[in-house]
């Protein structure tokens, strides 16, 4: 059977690499074999691509000639097996469409000045001259944002509770070591409460309790009348006329915390991080910002185009996740000269994807001008992945992303601690920027 090039070595020595320096990893592979390359020749092969018209003939067979796989083992504790990114057929896009409402329209427009204010809250008490943690910040409003838009929690003891867990369970992947317990399933052994496993388990089981009991209070009291995600969901029905179980509600709405919270803190750190240390970005966005003040409605800050385009590019750059959902081939296929058979498993490689000279030379800058200049097709550009697995929550993140930066950056001046340039880390299943980063706010604009 025609192959592709296979990656050798150790298989511990690779997996190591890929946990620790999963850019690297990525990156060393592409320049040495190319546009598709293997990590096994098992019975189930794991086929790294990153050219876009393999990727598209992927993506746009999605639900015949594959099914889609988030993962296994620690995702599935992670987010339960009810949750869309395991749901396959029937099921998942029964699932998908009750989801998907909130998430588009004059409901996700609804939800801006919800940010607006998260945002203005959060950022009010930092203090001239003096550094702050940005991830911390960005995890703080988002947090928030996820707690009152998607939970409809917005005060009391069960709000402030379900904050505090749930900043202590996201502070497990704060230590790119975590992520070995993610890859190596000898490694889930619950210790007790003292041991990493064994915290991680128990806050999550805290955190079930407070969300199965805000459900049942409000099925008990028949509490429908908020705008809040959850509250949608509950009163969604299918075609039979079903509604969502406990059960489901739960996976989903932890599923929506994780993929809103997280990937959106990141990218809103990176974000910061990028137009601050390209001032023709920082000088562009403030020229377009002052023509808006307290009056301008905020959709219209999102459709601002270089916004969009600054967005973008971080995005691009450093995408917080960097392959799509795994796809398992179900029947044979021939794929760029090669065959395949059942059961290869194929990862489109996102990042390797978006550093592609032939599509965005000079790939390591960051240039927003890029989606000025061209449209990029959904199989060249894809953070949020694509066919029928892409985010759900895409347009309220970017939505978020857009709003948070006008807050701060109206409010604002700040500046970078060191010059250096910031690498990513691996932070659980996705990569992002260094824990220790910080920003200096330099002065308060009035």
């Amino acid at each position: 059977m025609n192959f592709p090039p296979t990656v050798s070595g150790l298989r511990l020595l690779r997996m190591l690499k890929l946990i620790f320096y999963p850019l690297d990893y990525l990156e060393d592979n592409y320049q040495k074999h190319g546009d598709i390359f293997a990590t096994s020749q098992s019975e189930t092969p794991f086929i790294y691509i990153s050219n876009p018209q393999a990727i598209q003939e992927i993506l746009t067979q999605d639900k015949t000639k594959f099914k889609s796989v988030a993962g296994a083992g620690f995702l599935n504790t992670l987010l339960g097996d009810n949750s869309l990114l395991f749901l396959q057929g029937e099921r998942h896009q029964r699932e998908r469409k009750l989801l998907t409402p909130p998430f588009h329209g004059e409901r996700l427009n609804s939800y801006a000045k919800l940010i607006y204010s998260i945002s203005d809250e959060v950022t009010e008490n930092l203090e001239i001259n003096k550094a702050f943690n940005v991830r911390e910040i960005m995890q703080e409003i988002t947090l928030k944002v996820i707690l009152k838009a998607v939970f409809g929690i917005t005060e009391g003891e069960r709000y402030q509770k379900l904050e505090d867990l749930l900043k202590s369970w996201l502070s497990f992947f704060d230590n790119p070591a975590n992520a070995t317990i993610m890859f190596f399933r000898v490694l889930q052994k619950d210790w007790g409460k003292l041991s990493p496993w064994g915290r991680f388990l128990r806050i999550k089981s805290e955190i079930r309790k407070l969300i199965y009991t805000e459900i049942r209070e409000r099925r008990l009291q028949e509490n429908y009348t908020g705008t809040d995600i959850l509250t949608l969901l509950m009163l969604a029905r299918d075609e039979a006329g079903k509604s969502m179980s406990d059960q489901e509600l739960h996976d989903e709405l932890i599923t929506l915390l994780i993929a809103g919270h997280e990937t959106t803190a990141s990218s809103l750190t990176w974000a910061l991080y990028w137009i601050h240390y390209c001032p023709d970005v920082e000088n562009q966005l403030r020229f377009y910002f002052s023509n808006f003040n307290g009056n301008t409605d905020l959709l219209d800050i999102v459709k601002l185009p270089y916004l969009d385009a600054v967005c973008k590019e971080t995005l691009r750059i450093y995408p917080v996740v960097l392959t799509t959902f795994i796809r398992i081939l179900n029947t044979p296929l021939e794929l760029m000269g090669y065959q395949f058979k059942p059961g290869t498993v194929f990862a489109p490689a996102i990042y390797l994807v978006h550093h592609r000279e032939d599509i965005y030379p000079n790939s390591q800058q960051f240039r927003p001008e890029r989606f000025l200049e061209k449209q990029f097709s959904p199989y060249e550009y894809f953070p949020f992945g694509g066919g029928s697995r892409r985010c759900i929550g895409m347009e309220l993140a970017k939505m978020e992303m857009k709003i948070v930066l006008y807050t701060i950056l109206s409010k604002y001046q700040l500046k970078l601690r060191s010059s250096r340039p910031l690498k990513p880390v691996r932070r659980g299943i996705t990569v992002a920027s260094p824990n220790n980063f910080k920003m200096i706010l330099s002065q308060k604009i009035i």
